[in-house]
Parts: C-alpha cells; structure tokens; sequence
C-alpha cells in the first residue's frame, strides 16, 4: 500500500538539519533512490514513511499530506482558473468592443447623414458588455465573501 508523502516537507527537514540525502537513507536505514523518489513527490510504501520518520523523530502522519486540505487547495486553484477565465472572456469583449465602436463608426461616417444608424446594434452590444461586466463582479464578490466565510468557519 502506497501514502502520499508530503515531498516539500521531508525536503526542508533534510535541507534545515543540513543533511544530504545520503546522509538521511543511512539513518532511515532505505536506498538513496527510495529517497530521491519521495522528494520527487512519488508515493511512497508505509515501511520507507515509518523508516524516515525514524529518522526525523516524528510520527508517520507528519510526513503525510493532509488529504483533505490537499483536496482544498486542489479546488481553490481550479476556482481561480476558472475566474481568471471569466476575467479574460470579458477583456476580449471588451477589447472586440472597442473596435466594433470604430467599426460602426467607420460605417455610419461612410453611409453619410445626420444621424448614428449603427446607434441600435451599439446600444444593444453595450448592454452585453454591462452584463458579462457585472457577472465579473459578481464572481469577484462571491468569492471574495466565501474566503471570509471559510476563513472564519
């Protein structure tokens, strides 16, 4: 059966102890390989985890990832690429916004006349640039207002 060691961490143990890697599959009593794999974040066997947290004088569950707060911040990046997604979707409309203003403007100075005849599908294009806007910031706020609710709960 295979754990999920927490890589990052047995690393700065050894690198704040000073000791090489070597120096650390000696004491755990495995291979510098078993070693090598376990910081490169390879799962490891339950017997290589109790060896080196004899080494490191620490419980077996302390060179363990918490699941659960792995399963957190797994889903807290997928929610931020997400928004970052939604914030980019609006810089192109915004962005295809623009150049369609010069481009109605472009036609409306070609037909000629007194009056703006692109003005309706202008007006109408605005009301869909406000409306991804404010679904912007909404998400924003939404989210903005759950990180203060987790953090506090």
């Amino acid at each position: 059966m295979s754990f999920k060691a927490d890589a990052a961490k047995i690393k700065r143990w050894r690198e704040e102890r000073h000791w090489s890697q070597e120096h650390v599959a000696d004491l755990a009593g495995i291979g510098l390989r078993t070693i090598q794999r376990i910081e490169n974040g390879e799962p490891a066997s339950q017997e290589s985890l109790k060896a080196l947290a004899a080494a490191y004088n620490v419980d077996v569950i302390a060179l363990s990832l918490d699941q659960e707060a792995e399963a957190t911040r797994m889903v807290e990046r997928q929610n931020e690429k997400v928004r970052a997604g939604i914030r980019l979707s609006f810089w192109i409309h915004l962005s295809g916004y623009v150049i369609g203003v010069f481009v109605f403007l472009g036609i409306s100075i070609g037909i000629g006349g007194d009056t703006f005849v692109m003005k309706w599908p202008l007006i109408w294009w605005t009301v869909g640039l406000v409306s991804h806007a404010a679904t912007v910031v909404i998400v924003h706020v939404a989210t903005r207002y759950t990180e203060q609710f987790n953090s506090v709960g």
